[in-house]
């Protein structure tokens, strides 16, 4: 069982998450990090990290998340690795709060 980015991380792109991840899973895109899920050992660390609360476990995955199981899998293959936080992007807490974000997500 991986653990699973969502849609509160595109455009926040906080990586405070990366920082705690034993195993370098996480991978960066232009404006949304995901979990590689044949990498990820479920510890957890990851999860009380994220300020916007973007990362579930695949089990307590929100219904209108799911989608993201199927993102983090295929993008982990194309987005380079990240292992060291990074200042989030300038707007990211205008976007914070914000809902229906995936029309947003750059690939």
């Amino acid at each position: 069982m991986a653990f699973v980015v969502t849609e509160s991380c595109i455009r926040c792109k906080y990586t405070d998450c990366v920082e705690v991840c034993p195993v370098d899973c996480f991978y960066e895109g232009p404006n949304f990090l995901v979990i590689h899920p044949e990498e990820c050992i479920d510890c957890a660390l990851c999860e009380p990290e994220c300020p916007v609360d973007a990362i579930f476990s695949e089990d307590e995955l929100p219904d209108e998340q799911k989608e993201f199981i199927e993102i983090n899998a295929e993008l982990s293959e194309k987005w380079p690795n990240i292992t060291e936080k990074k200042d989030a992007p300038k707007d990211a807490q205008d976007w914070e709060q914000t809902k229906n974000k995936r029309q947003y997500l750059e690939k």
